[in-house]
C-alpha cells in the first residue's frame, strides 16, 4: 500500500512568527509518518528555521530550487544549501513556477536529477490549462509533460519521485475537479509511468492531486483509487484545516 503524502504549499505566505506559530501549533498533533507524510513547503528564508523545529513527524520542503550546484543566479536557491540545513522534499515545476518564471520540462528534468543528487524527494507538478481541458487533450498535454519531466531518470528514483496532478484550471480558482476526473487523469499518469518503466514501479509511484483541496472534499479524493494525497494551498495556510487534512489521509 502507498503511504499517503500531504504537502502544503504556503507559496509567498506567512511571517517568520506565523510560520513558527503555525510549526508549534501542528507539531504534537500530526499524525504518525508511519501512516502518512505530513509536509509543509514554505518560502527559502523559513527553511532553517522551520526545520530546527519540525516535529518527528512533519516534514519541511522548498517551492523550487536551481538545477546548478552554484553561480551568478541572483535570488536562487540551491540543492546543496537545501540539504545542508535538512530540508527533504521540494516542489518542481508548479504551474505558477511555469507561468511566471518561464521554467519548462527541460529545466524541471535538470531540477529533478539535481534533487536526487542531493537526496532531496521531488514533488513533480503537472497539470493542464482550462483550454486543454475542454479540447479533451488533457492526457495527451500531461503524457508531455511527465514523459519530459521523466527523462534519464532510473526506476529507484521514480519509486522516490511524487507527482503532484494539478489541473491549473483549479487552482486558487475555487474550481475542483471532480473525485472521478482527478482520478481518471492520475490513472492515466500511473499508466504512462508503466509504458515507460514497468507496472512494479508505476504502483510504487505515488501521485497527489492538488486544487483548490480542502477539508470538505479531501476524504472523497482519498477514497480514489490512484489518489496518494494532496499538494494544498491556501487551505494548508491554517493548522487546524492542515491536520484536518492530514488525519483524513489516516487509513
Amino acid at each position: 500500500m502507498r503511504k499517503p503524502i500531504i504537502a502544503g504549499n504556503w507559496k509567498m505566505f506567512k511571517t517568520r512568527d506565523e510560520a513558527l506559530q503555525f510549526v508549534y501549533n501542528v507539531n504534537m498533533k500530526v499524525p504518525s509518518n508511519k501512516l502518512v507524510e505530513s509536509v509543509i513547503c514554505a518560502q527559502s528564508p523559513l527553511l532553517r528555521d522551520l526545520v530546527k523545529r519540525q516535529g518527528d513527524n512533519l516534514r519541511i520542503g522548498a517551492q523550487t530550487m536551481h538545477y546548478l550546484d552554484s553561480g551568478a543566479y541572483t535570488g536562487e536557491v540551491s540543492a546543496p544549501l537545501l540539504e545542508d540545513i535538512g530540508v527533504e522534499y521540494v516542489v518542481l515545476g508548479h504551474s505558477e513556477r511555469r507561468a511566471y518564471y518561464n521554467e519548462t520540462d527541460e529545466s524541471v528534468n535538470k531540477k529533478i536529477h539535481q534533487a536526487f543528487k542531493y537526496g532531496l524527494n521531488p514533488i513533480l507538478c503537472v497539470g493542464e490549462s482550462l483550454e486543454v481541458r475542454e479540447a479533451n487533450e488533457t492526457v495527451e498535454f500531461v503524457k508531455a509533460q511527465v514523459v519530459n519531466a521523466l527523462q534519464g531518470l532510473g526506476n529507484t528514483q521514480i519509486k522516490e519521485l511524487v507527482i503532484a496532478y494539478e489541473p491549473i484550471w483549479a487552482i486558487g480558482t475555487g474550481k475542483t475537479a471532480t473525485s472521478e476526473m482527478a482520478n481518471d487523469t492520475i490513472k492515466a499518469i500511473r499508466n504512462i509511468v508503466a509504458a515507460l518503466y514497468d507496472n512494479e514501479t508505476a504502483e510504487a509511484m505515488r501521485i497527489q492531486y492538488g486544487g483548490s483541496v480542502k477539508p470538505a472534499n479531501i476524504k472523497e479524493l482519498l477514497s480514489m483509487s490512484d489518489i496518494d494525497g494532496a499538494l494544498v494551498g491556501g487551505a494548508s495556510l491554517d493548522a487546524n484545516s492542515f491536520l484536518e487534512l492530514v488525519n483524513a489521509a489516516v487509513k
